[in-house]
């Protein structure tokens, strides 16, 4: 439950009594060994408006997730069971990180426009707010790789209406993947892309994985080599969303697995259906059959879908031993163990 007073629904949920969990569905057989036979899905807690960007922090034991129409980021507290306002005026904060001194990176998705640094004592350092001299789009989702680069999409979405922040007109031309070296130097990547979102580097980071979120028919998540000196090559389509599936975060697994939150993407149906004597245009993918988890092969082969009752958008892996998986779902934040551990 939450500590305070919620700005948005709860909703009950009730774990499924039986082991092993139903809504864990295996559509490959070598993800068996993933799934702990009895573990079950769980809600921490809800509340929360659209929640995004969970990282965990090891030292403390605490996960932060973004809820980014209310303008905060949350924080559940595991050996206390708590769920509570980690920070308020979050400058609609979306994707997070932890970068390898244990620091908090925030996408800060609208207004600001920018990527900060919370440093130990709680001061806030901008790392970067422009490019070539223009305010950054909405800055999205962000990865910090093991020689101190940050990597972090900018797409439109905090600035395309007032829901998660404020309208604005965009100053870059175009939507980017970007670059930033420790000292301070920030490049363009990738340029095009129409809106890409969640990124993540495989285990031995000489892969990039981004999701575009449009550009393609469905959504689809981008490979590309990786070389020494940070630049891309040899772009490849790794998954295509052709359910209609809304991939949108996802993290890595030591075995490589991509693990991506999923759901409806929104399409609707070109003609109409009668519905209560109404024609209706109704989804192109039923919400209840994508609202989840999919894990995918490093070769893009659909494993396993964990159901949730929520769209998920974005998880992480988390808990003493690395094997709990964080999934911040919509209004709310659920967990699930498993036998796989974070890449990162």
């Amino acid at each position: 439950m939450l500590a305070i007073p919620a700005l948005a629904q709860s909703f009950p949920f009730t774990p499924n009594q039986r082991y092993p969990d139903p809504a864990v569905e295996i559509l490959d057989p070598s993800f068996a060994k993933y799934r702990i036979y009895s573990s079950t899905v769980e809600q921490l807690g809800s509340g929360m408006r659209w929640a995004e960007g969970p990282v965990y922090f090891p030292e403390g034991r605490y996960v932060l997730v973004s809820d980014i129409p209310n303008n905060r980021i949350m924080k559940y507290d595991e050996a206390k069971n708590g769920f509570t306002v980690f920070r308020d005026n979050a400058n609609y904060a979306n994707g997070n990180a932890r970068d390898r001194q244990g620091r908090l990176i925030t996408c800060e998705h609208s207004v600001t426009r920018r990527v900060t640094r919370t440093e130990k004592n709680g001061k806030i350092t901008v790392l970067a707010d422009k490019f070539e001299g223009k305010r950054l789009n909405a800055p999205n989702d962000v990865v910090v790789k093991s020689d101190d680069t940050i990597w972090f999409t900018d797409p439109l979405f905090g600035i395309n209406g007032e829901w998660e922040g404020a309208r604005a007109k965009p100053e870059q031309a175009t939507t980017n993947v970007y670059r930033l070296t420790p000292d301070g130097k920030l490049t363009a990547v990738i340029t095009d892309l129409v809106n890409p979102n969640g990124l993540a580097f495989s285990p031995d980071e000489k892969k990039l994985y981004v999701v575009e979120w449009r550009g393609t028919p469905n959504r689809s998540i981008w490979s590309y080599d990786v070389a020494a000196d940070g630049k891309l090559a040899n772009k490849v389509k790794l998954v295509d969303a052709a359910d209609f599936g809304a991939l949108d975060g996802f993290k890595v697994d030591r075995d490589g697995n991509l693990w991506c939150g999923y759901g409806s993407n929104g399409a609707l149906n070109a003609e109409p259906s009668d519905v209560g004597g109404r024609k209706v245009h109704t989804l192109r993918g039923r919400s209840e059959d994508l609202d989840g988890v999919m894990v995918f092969s490093p070769a893009g082969k659909p494993l396993a879908f964990i159901r949730l009752p929520e769209r998920c958008a974005n998880l992480c892996f988390g808990g003493p031993k690395g094997n709990r998986l964080y999934m911040a779902s919509s209004h709310s934040l659920y967990a699930f163990y498993v036998e796989a551990h974070g890449a990162v």
